[in-house]
C-alpha cells in the first residue's frame, strides 16, 4: 500500500479513491506512525542546564558557508555525549509565492529564479513546467534535449561546490587535525584506497587539500564550477537567472558548433567525476573504520522523496493526465522512499501525498479549499500546495510555538528528506531508466561507463546503502556528478542525431487564455533534490503560486504532530565524537557536518517580503574562509 497515514487508496489502475468522508478523512486528530528521535521537553531541558554545566545551548547563525538564512538551535550533554534538543531555524521570509500573485505567468520563469543565487537556472525549469501543463504546451524535443543538457551542467556546478566549498572543509587537516587530533594521526598512515582514481597517497594528503581557500581540491572545485557554468552559458546564454528558457522549450539558437563546445567541456568533467567518487568513498571508509559510531551520525529514518528529472523528449506532454508515462521515462525516476523502501515511482501519488503545515512557522493557517481533487480525479488534501494560501504572520520565536519561516512539507504526514541522493536511490531500485551505454539500474545499484578523457575509461557503482548518514549523503552526493555526465552523454547524443535529422525546432508558440481556471505544477529538481512549483491561473493571471524547495523539506520544523524536521532529527541521532578538554572548547563539528551533509541553501527555504517595499541583505560568499 502506498499510503498508510492519508486515507487514501489505489486501484490497479492507479485510480485513487478517499477511505471515508473527505472532512474526517484529512482531519488532524491522531499521530501518525512515526519513528524517530524524541527531544527532551523544555522543562527537563531547563532543569538539566540549571544543574549540570555538561549540558550545553549550541547556537550556530548562521550556519551555511554560501548564505546566512539558517540558524541551529540545539541543546548538547557532552558528558553523554548525545543532543538533546534541536531546532532548525529559516530566519528570513521572501515571499514569492506573494510577489507572483495577479502577474502573467510567464514572469515565474524570470521572477522565481530569483529564489536562490546560487541555482536560479532550476526553478526557471519548474516554473515553466507548470505553465505548460497549465496551457497545454508541449516543447519540441530538441528543446528538452537543451534543457536536460542545461540542468546536468547547472548540477555539475552546484556538486563541486557543495563537495569542496562547503561541506569539504569540515573534513580539511585545518578542521579534523583541531577537532579529531586521534583522526588526523590515523591520517597519516592510512593508505587511501582510490589512489589510482585520485592520485592520493594518504588520507592526510586529501585532508590538506581540503583546507579552504590554500587547499588544491577547494581551488580545483572552483575551476569545475567555473567549467559548468561555461558549458550551461554555451546552450543558455547566461547563468545565473537564464532569459532562454521559455514555456514550450528553450529561446536560444543551437548549432553544431555549440554542441561541440559543450562537449569540450563535458569531457574534461570525465575524469573530474572519477576522481571526485573516489575521494568521497576513501573518506567515508576512513571515518568508519576510525569509529563505527561515525555510521550513527546523521542517521534518521530513510524517507526521502523525489520528482524525477531530464524528460525523454518523445514522451514528455506536459499534461497532468500522463504524467505517471512520461514521469516514469525520465532520467532520473520520480520516487518515495519510506523505511528504505521504494514505494511508487507515479507522479499524481507523490503529489497526491503531499502537504504543508505551518503549526510552528510564521504564517496563519489558511481556511476554504480551492480543490478537492486533482485534474485527474485524485483526492487532495485541503493542506496540499494547490489549496495553500501563503499568510505571513511574524511573531516572537518560541520553541513551543513558532520560530521558523519555513513551512513543514511531509509526504503521506511523514518527515522525508530531499537530495540528489534520492534520485540516485530511487533510480536504482525503480529500474525504469532508458537502456544506453553510460549507466544501468540494478535494483540495487546505479553502475557507470564512465568514457575515457586523459585517463582511461572505467566502470564504477553506487549501491545503495545499508546504512544511512552524513556520509552517505557526502559519498551519494559525489556519485551524482557520475550521473549527470552520463546523462548529459546520452542527450547530447540524442541532440545531435536530432540536428542530423533536421529536426531543429527548440521551441512551441502559445497563447494564454484569458477564461476560466486553469492548474499545473513543475514536477522537477535542483542540485539538492526536489523542487516543485504549484500554479493556479484565473482569467490568465495567476491566482495561487507555491513553491516547494529541497532545503523547505530539509529545514523544516516540527510539524502539527510535533515530529521533527529532517535537519532536527538528524541532529538529535549524532552523537558528539569531537575531541575536546572542556565545555568551551567544544566546536561541534559533528553537527555542523551533519547539518551540511544536505547542503543547506536557505535562500530557497526563507522565502524578503515587508508589507509594499523590499528588504535587502548582505550574505556570506561561498569562500567564507575557514570557521573559527
Amino acid at each position: 500500500m502506498c499510503f498508510k497515514n492519508l486515507p487514501i487508496d489505489i486501484d490497479a489502475q492507479g485510480r485513487m479513491t478517499l477511505r471515508e468522508e473527505a472532512t474526517r478523512a484529512f482531519a488532524l486528530a491522531g499521530t501518525p506512525d512515526i519513528v524517530g528521535p524524541k527531544p527532551l521537553s523544555d522543562k527537563a531541558i531547563k532543569e538539566l542546564l540549571a544543574r549540570n554545566g555538561f549540558v550545553k545551548d549550541v547556537d550556530f547563525d548562521p550556519v551555511t558557508r554560501v548564505a546566512g538564512a539558517l540558524a541551529f538551535h540545539a541543546v548538547a550533554d557532552l558528558k553523554e555525549r548525545k543532543m538533546l534538543n534541536a531546532n532548525s531555524m529559516a530566519t528570513l521570509f521572501r515571499g514569492y509565492e506573494i510577489i507572483m500573485n495577479g502577474r502573467d505567468p510567464r514572469d515565474a520563469v524570470f521572477i522565481t529564479s530569483r529564489a536562490c543565487g546560487v541555482c536560479g537556472g532550476v526553478h526557471s525549469i519548474a516554473a515553466v513546467k507548470a505553465i505548460e501543463m497549465a496551457l497545454g504546451v508541449v516543447p519540441p524535443p530538441l528543446g528538452i534535449v537543451i534543457r536536460n543538457l542545461m540542468l546536468a551542467m547547472e548540477f555539475n556546478y552546484d556538486h563541486p561546490l557543495h563537495l569542496f566549498l562547503l561541506a569539504g572543509p569540515d573534513y580539511s587537516q585545518l578542521v579534523v587535525e583541531q577537532t579529531n587530533p586521534s583522526a588526523w594521526a590515523k591520517a597519516k598512515t592510512y593508505d587511501a584506497r582510490g589512489r589510482d582514481l585520485h592520485g592520493y597517497r594518504t588520507m592526510a594528503e586529501i585532508m590538506t587539500d581540503l583546507n579552504p581557500l590554500s587547499g588544491k581540491l577547494y581551488v580545483e572545485a572552483l575551476a569545475m564550477t567555473r567549467l559548468a557554468r561555461e558549458a550551461y552559458v554555451v546552450l543558455g546564454g547566461k547563468y545565473p537567472h537564464p532569459e532562454t528558457i521559455v514555456p514550450g522549450g528553450v529561446s536560444t539558437l543551437v548549432s553544431l558548433q555549440a554542441f561541440n563546445e559543450y562537449y569540450t567541456r563535458l569531457q574534461q568533467l570525465f575524469d573530474y567525476s572519477k576522481k571526485v567518487a573516489a575521494i568521497w568513498d576513501d573518506i567515508t571508509e576512513f571515518f568508519y573504520e576510525l569509529n563505527p559510531l561515525y555510521k550513527k551520525c546523521g542517521e534518521r529514518p530513510i524517507h526521502m522523496a523525489d520528482l524525477g528529472l531530464w524528460d525523454d523528449p518523445e514522451a514528455y506532454d506536459a499534461s497532468y493526465e500522463n504524467c505517471d508515462s512520461w514521469g516514469e521515462k525520465r532520467w532520473s525516476t520520480p520516487g518515495v522512499i519510506m523505511n528504505g523502501e521504494l514505494v511508487t515511482t507515479k507522479l499524481t501519488a507523490i503529489n497526491a501525498g503531499i502537504e504543508e503545515f505551518v503549526e510552528h512557522s510564521f504564517y496563519d493557517e489558511w481556511e476554504g479549499k480551492r480543490f478537492a481533487s486533482d485534474p485527474s480525479g485524485n483526492p487532495l488534501s485541503p493542506y496540499h500546495p494547490w489549496n495553500k494560501e501563503t499568510k505571513p504572520k511574524p511573531t516572537g520565536q518560541n520553541w513551543k510555538e513558532k520560530y521558523s519561516w519555513s513551512c513543514a512539507p511531509r509526504w503521506d504526514r511523514q518527515s522525508f528528506e530531499a537530495g540528489a541522493y534520492t534520485r540516485l536511490w530511487t533510480t536504482a531500485a525503480a529500474q525504469k531508466m532508458p537502456t544506453n551505454d553510460f549507466v544501468e539500474a540494478t535494483g540495487k545499484s546505479l553502475k557507470f561507463r564512465v568514457p575515457k578523457s586523459q585517463k582511461p575509461e572505467v566502470e564504477m557503482e553506487w549501491k545503495i546503502p545499508k546504512v544511512w548518514n552524513t556520509f552517505e549523503r557526502n559519498r551519494a552526493r559525489a556519485y551524482a556528478i557520475l550521473f549527470n555526465n552520463a546523462v548529459a552523454m546520452n542527450n547530447w547524443l540524442k541532440g545531435l542525431d536530432y540536428l542530423k535529422q533536421g529536426k531543429t525546432d527548440v521551441s512551441t508558440p502559445f497563447e494564454i487564455p484569458t477564461r476560466g481556471t486553469r492548474v499545473g505544477v513543475g514536477f522537477s529538481g535542483a542540485g539538492r533534490g526536489w523542487l516543485s512549483h504549484h500554479l493556479e491561473l484565473d482569467g490568465g493571471l495567476v491566482a495561487n503560486y507555491q513553491i516547494i524547495t529541497p532545503s523547505t523539506i530539509n529545514a523544516s520544523p516540527r510539524d502539527v504532530w510535533g515530529h521533527l524536521g529532517p535537519y532536527e532529527e538528524a541532529v538529535m541521532a549524532t552523537p558528539i565524537l569531537e575531541e575536546f578538554d572542556s565545555p568551551e572548547s567544544f566546536k561541534a563539528v559533528d553537527v555542523l557536518r551533519t547539518l551540511r551533509s544536505f547542503d543547506p541553501c536557505m535562500p530557497c527555504t526563507t522565502h524578503v517580503h515587508a508589507g509594499d517595499h523590499v528588504v535587502s541583505r548582505e550574505i556570506n560568499t561561498c569562500a567564507c574562509g575557514v570557521d573559527e
